[in-house]
């Protein structure tokens, strides 16, 4: 994670003065919007505060599932996964995209029975999710303590790729077929005349727009309360550790079970994850409390902490005024690089140590597994965890594509098209109503979606 942040910028195209649309934010969302814009034919420039996937696109799990989602999401997320092998191909397999199955694992007869429902989604789009037994979780796993578990929910499709790499070989991409690039170029706020958005002002300079998408991850509803967009997102923290590899393989694709997420990594180790998250608190917090409180007995993995000592956390700059010729905010933090929680670190390594108890390092039976490094990711998040995706009613010329509530790495090749589609003015080829910008403010009830 560290050396990402301090190679050489990969992408430092010259800053035009006009182009046809500008896609704020680097990460999967913002690269793939890219990708598709250009595909259509239209002129596109991509501005990054900092670098390509510095921060959530390089930071998270690494699953393309379509297991477990919203189902307004899951023809998106099955988009998505044919769209990630078709790139993958494209950049001679630098994403490493692979599929090899995703397994909810069950350690009780009516945690097995409560996933019936998910099935009867799966079947409605003939995804080929179903159940296993303790005897085939066995077979499958022959390292897992198999005793522990009755039975899973899995899905042979479901894949995953490699954060570290995918995102920025998919940049080289889009820029190779003309997307201009650039990074450590901060957006420091929208060019907007009577009602429209004429362009952006950037720290080194203007450039002319017809359209702005706004995919900044983290940061959007920075950029968006400046100019009077209104978005109920907050930041959670997740934190991953990488496994050196091991003596024998533990598992092929991935696995989770109610407190712990293992998924083989490309270079013979496994990231472990927990499938909960830290919310530090800040003025953010409150300004949004109004979207949120209702719906916090929905997310009961979320705990709530201060901000850790030495860290700016983005919250720090919320609702600040500054003007086109200041340092912004997003210049002041190129990249958000919390410390990983190391409580949680040392939790992962004794959860995996205890459900593949045989499981050794690379120096033999006697060679206890051990942690390589560990990171964390600051994740946008909507009260009902599904994106925003559309256009914004508060000035015309805007789409915004954030809050991917630890969604957006998966699915973000079917959201980037999407918007990408929403942009030209096609047909999108999905309902995007539940994505909507108002769904917040025009009294329709807010149902939330699955977490992870």
């Amino acid at each position: 994670m560290i050396s990402l942040l301090h190679t050489p910028l990969k992408f430092k195209h010259a800053l035009p003065t006009s182009t046809d649309v500008v896609v704020i934010g680097g990460g999967v969302i913002g690269v793939f919007t890219a990708l598709y814009l250009n595909r259509l034919g239209v002129k596109t420039v991509l501005l990054e505060k900092g670098r390509v996937a510095g921060e959530q696109s390089s930071r998270n799990w690494g699953w393309v599932r379509c297991m477990n989602r919203d189902p307004a999401e899951l023809p998106i997320a099955m988009e998505a996964q044919r769209l990630w092998k078709e790139v993958d191909q494209q950049v001679d397999g630098a994403t490493g995209y692979t599929t090899q199955g995703i397994h909810y694992l069950c350690a009780t007869e009516e945690k097995l029975h409560s996933w019936q429902y998910w099935l009867d989604i799966a079947k409605a789009h003939d995804l080929d999710s179903h159940f296993i037994s303790q005897q085939q979780i066995a077979q499958q796993f022959p390292l897992l303590d198999h005793a522990k578990y009755v039975g899973a929910l899995t899905t042979p499709t479901d894949g995953r790729a490699e954060p570290w790499t995918a995102v920025p070989s998919v940049a080289a991409l889009a820029q190779q077929e003309g997307v201009l690039i650039r990074e450590e170029c901060a957006v420091r706020g929208l060019d907007v005349q009577g009602g429209c958005v004429r362009g952006v002002a950037t720290e080194h300079g203007p450039v002319q727009c017809e359209q702005v998408v706004l995919a900044g991850g983290a940061w959007s509803s920075m950029l968006a309360h400046r100019h009077g967009i209104a978005l109920p997102q907050l930041l959670v923290k997740g934190t991953v550790a990488a496994l050196e590899p091991t003596g024998t393989e533990v598992v092929q694709g991935q696995v989770k079970d109610e407190a712990l997420a293992v998924r083989k990594r490309k270079d013979g180790g496994y990231t472990l994850a927990l499938p909960n998250t830290i919310h530090h608190v800040g003025i953010d917090s409150l300004m949004q409390a109004p979207k949120w409180l209702p719906l916090l007995g929905t997310a009961p993995d979320v705990s709530l902490r201060p901000p850790p000592n030495g860290f700016d956390h983005p919250s720090k700059y919320d609702y600040q005024k500054w003007t086109d010729d200041q340092t912004s905010p997003f210049e002041k933090e190129r990249v958000l690089n919390p410390p990983p929680d190391a409580a949680t670190v040392k939790k992962l390594l004794a959860l995996f140590q205890s459900r593949f108890p045989t499981a050794h390092g690379l120096g033999g039976p006697n060679t206890p597994p051990t942690i390589k490094t560990a990171w964390a990711g600051m994740i946008d998040a909507m009260p009902d965890v599904v994106p925003v995706v559309d256009r914004v009613k508060e000035i015309e010329g805007v789409v915004v594509a954030t809050g991917m509530s630890a969604h957006g790495f998966g699915i973000g090749p079917g959201f980037g098209k999407a918007v990408a589609n929403i942009v030209v003015g096609q047909e999108v080829g999905h309902d995007m109503s539940r994505f909507r910008s108002t769904r917040f403010d025009d009294g329709s009830k807010i149902v939330p979606g699955p977490g992870l």
